[in-house]
């Protein structure tokens, strides 16, 4: 083959960001990266398997006719497929949805749409809603994710099974060129709204990312990350994957948390570090009998981020793996933001998310102004997002030169590290999912009986806050508070389902007719939910 040809390749491999594990798996090739443990014997899958796997992925799709811009659903629990399904249609160009499918099937069915997505790679044995949509939108391109291998259309009519499909894909895949500002993937985060918003990441933005990974938080080929957060969420991909597998390191995939499972692969695969919401490591903390008897002295680092983090939990876990632990911040949209210690090697203080990212510019806002000390978090990055898909009107609230407006209330104190406040929106965190209560409102409204209803957050032990409400009821309704949250379970996502709901004959108002929240909290008693 011609010079010319190798290197056209070249540059359509470095523009790409599908590529970003290609020089790990030819430094490494026989080396393990990920770890499934999601069926009943662990999965083993090596660099060069998981790489080759990827190029199989590219020309899988391509065949299919799906290509550059394309969108495809990605619907797959923590399996190392959802790895190589997410990166290997990068290579191709098209671009990855990846879908929180504990959503509503109406939420899932409005991303869908809103991609305009042409092809589907769904778990269908565990994700019903994603399986659903994508056959009530009549998307005809799609594969059953997860199956025995055997062929045939496990998940009914027009599934193709995705494992024989990959088998009988080319293992070699030649990258088209491609502008390095094409979108690389497309998740979906919640609005003001309620409605799931679009994030549009460029190939571009992304791999400053990965060069930005291996500059500041540079892995070793001996490290091992355990992840049991949900894939589909940044704090997987940004605090394990992308570092530790760039580096030839390996990553142990959990297919989903509870305490006893965590504890017992965090200490028989020797993990030297492991990131999760808060609410995980509240509730492992409550296995203390555990802790003590296993073996963590491999542990190096834990990170605690994607909600607010209360210092009296890392104290806590700090005693109880005899281990420093750090906070992290960062938004889908915006980049990496902040980092801890400070780019001098200065330690983080206790409550706060870092110092500002070496790279990149960070200030606050306060009433159209720059403040020094307080205000919303505005951040400007290669990494920050092109656009919001489909929204211009968002776009043009929240992106102005290159700025991210991140709804996100910061501290700034007199040494430069930044302390989270709270929201400027009436959005709030729940165990790491993010809860807009016009959203469970609109779910309790979807009720027969229920005429008015308003959600607000109460404090939760292990969440920090979860939904609570308080419904008005139509004349001669029946319902009671407990058959309403059975409801909202059935039909949305369980962490965002009221904790408590109080039905009341009129809803309180303020002086001005509007929902006097600070009275809704009276009505539900003091604010607590165990």
């Amino acid at each position: 083959m011609s010079g010319a040809g190798r290197s056209d390749r070249s540059r359509g491999r470095d523009s790409n960001l599908g590529y970003w594990l290609r020089d790990a798996a030819e430094a490494f090739p026989g080396r393990v990266a990920l770890i499934d443990l999601s069926g009943p014997v662990p999965r083993e899958v090596t660099y060069a398997e998981i790489d080759e796997r990827m190029d199989r992925v590219a020309n899988l799709l391509s065949d299919a006719g799906i290509g550059a811009g394309d969108r495809f659903v990605l619907s797959v629990g923590n399996r190392f497929e959802f790895v190589e399904i997410l990166f290997g249609g990068m290579r191709c160009g098209a671009v990855p949805v990846p879908l929180n499918f504990k959503l509503s099937e109406d939420s899932l069915a409005h991303i869908v749409r809103d991609a305009a997505c042409r092809a589907a790679f769904v778990e269908t044995a565990a994700t019903e809603r994603s399986v659903a949509v994508v056959e009530r939108l009549g998307i005809e391109r799609r594969w059953d994710v997860g199956g025995d291998g055997m062929g045939g259309e496990r998940g009914g009519a027009g599934w193709l099974d995705y494992e024989s499909a990959l088998a009988g894909s080319s293992p070699r895949f030649d990258p088209p060129r491609l502008d390095a500002r094409r979108p690389a993937f497309q998740p979906y985060t919640s609005g003001s709204t309620g409605k799931p918003k679009g994030v549009v990441l460029s190939h571009e933005g992304q791999l400053w990312w990965v060069r930005c990974l291996r500059k500041y938080w540079p892995a070793d080929p001996g490290d091992r990350a355990l992840v049991a957060v949900p894939l589909y969420h940044k704090n997987a991909m940004a605090g394990a994957i992308k570092p530790l597998l760039q580096a030839g390191a390996s990553v142990v995939i959990l297919p989903g948390f509870s305490p006893e499972p965590f504890l017992r692969a965090l200490s028989g695969y020797r993990c030297t570090q492991v990131g999760a919401v808060p609410a995980v490591f509240a509730m492992v903390l409550d296995r203390m009998d555990l802790i003590e008897k296993l073996d963590f002295s491999a542990l190096r680092k834990v990170t605690l981020g994607s909600a607010p983090v209360q210092p009296e939990l890392m104290d806590a876990v700090e005693r109880a793996f005899d281990i420093e632990v750090g906070e992290s911040y960062g938004l889908t949209e915006g980049g990496p933001v902040m980092i801890g210690p400070g780019p001098d090697g200065r330690p983080t203080p206790r409550g706060s998310c870092g110092a500002a990212w070496p790279e990149g510019e960070i200030k606050l806002v306060r009433d159209g102004s720059e403040d020094p000390e307080y205000g919303e978090l505005w951040v400007r990055n290669p990494g920050v997002t092109t656009g919001y898909h489909n929204l211009p009107e968002v776009n043009a609230a929240r992106i102005r030169d290159g700025w991210l407006a991140t709804g996100d209330l910061f501290f700034r104190d007199g040494e430069g590290f930044y302390y989270f406040r709270g929201r400027t929106d009436d959005m709030f965190n729940s165990g790491g999912e993010n809860i807009y209560p016009k959203e469970v409102e609109d779910l309790l409204l979807s009720h027969p009986d229920v005429r008015d209803a308003t959600v607000v957050p109460v404090p939760h032990a292990l969440k920090g806050a979860v939904p609570a409400a308080v419904v008005r009821l139509r004349t001669e309704a029946t319902v009671t508070a407990e058959s309403l949250k059975r409801y909202t379970l059935e039909r949305g996502p369980a962490y965002a389902h009221p904790r408590r709901i109080a039905i009341v004959e009129e809803m309180p108002l303020t002086g001005v007719g509007k929902v006097d929240r600070a009275a809704i909290l009276g009505v539900l008693g003091d604010g607590g939910a165990g």
